[in-house]
């Protein structure tokens, strides 16, 4: 795995400082007479990366787009209660899901609803269904079935969440699978449905000399494929930020996630490394339409109230 040590050596000094000199006392003093000591630190550009719960503009306000989670990494509670669990979701403040296929995941409680039933469970909880994860071999030998599952629920997105390929694929696999995927992404297009591309850590390794992840974004159509960027690589120095200007209008969403060096962890929106206001700056440059939360579901609660704050 390829690990940029110059932004994390960067996301950590700065951390750390903020953990050091702050953490203790932020109960008695003001935000101006933070802001003022923070200056007094580093200057300016301290003030900008530091956790964006204590910069002056909220998140949202830089790119407003619906608060969204992704299903994963509460499936368990998902499965058990549909219908409350996205309640329990939507009156935390999210209002759009992004869901897991149920055939492709083998989770046999959903798959009892058509599209549209599910539509209307996901409706009736207060939330919007924009996307679902599908994996490569169902899309590969269903690809006709998942459209009409798409548009029979009103979905505009299918979005590819891994190739699926062995640890020791080469660059030229890695190329064949993206050509796969335009021909999904064709066929998709043609049915008024987007195709896009879920990465993980895994993209950013380099195979002689190249970043995966760059080369794919060279070999996929860029009209029959979007992308859908992980922000959790920033845990080895990847921002997204950086992606979305240097690739406009590639991205179609995101997954959101912040990062604690001290702790080692995911940590809550606002409360990481992740600089949100450079994010959701350049969000409109990258194309995105939609974001959605993935990490512990101890993180949902404060990352819905940071985002929705102001």
């Amino acid at each position: 795995m390829t690990i940029n040590y110059s932004i994390i050596f960067t996301a950590k000094i700065t951390e750390a400082k903020f953990y050091n000199h702050f953490t203790m006392n932020m109960k008695s003093i003001s935000r101006r007479k933070f802001l003022g000591a923070s200056l007094a630190l580093g200057g300016a550009a301290m003030v900008t990366q530091l956790p964006f719960t204590l910069q002056a503009v909220p998140a949202g306000k830089m790119y407003k787009l619906p608060l969204g989670f992704q299903v994963w990494t509460i499936r368990e509670e998902l499965l058990k209660d549909f219908p409350g669990t996205l309640k329990k979701m939507a009156g935390l403040g999210y209002e759009t899901v992004e869901m897991c296929s149920p055939p492709g995941y083998g989770w046999t409680p959903l798959m009892k609803y058509s599209g549209r039933e599910m539509l209307m469970v996901i409706n009736d909880a207060g939330l919007t269904f924009e996307s679902t994860h599908y994996g490569m071999a169902e899309l590969r030998d269903h690809l006709d079935d998942r459209i009409a599952f798409a548009a029979d629920s009103g979905q505009k997105q299918i979005i590819l969440s891994s190739f699926g390929l062995p640890g020791n694929a080469t660059m030229d696999d890695w190329k064949r699978a993206a050509d796969e995927l335009n021909e999904i992404g064709r066929k998709t297009k043609a049915a008024g449905i987007q195709t896009g591309f879920h990465n993980h850590h895994g993209e950013f390794e380099k195979m002689d000399g190249v970043l995966i992840y760059d080369e794919l974004l060279r070999w996929l159509d860029p009209d029959l494929v979007k992308m859908q960027f992980q922000v959790a690589v920033v845990n080895i120095g990847f921002r997204a930020a950086d992606y979305f200007n240097k690739y406009p209008g590639r991205f179609i969403s995101a997954h959101l996630a912040d990062w604690s060096f001290l702790q080692n962890r995911n940590v809550a929106l606002g409360q990481g490394v992740v600089d949100w206001k450079e994010f959701f700056n350049a969000a409109g440059k990258g194309g995105l339409k939609n974001i959605f939360v993935e990490m512990d579901p101890a993180t949902f609660e404060e990352s819905a109230r940071f985002y929705n704050q102001g």
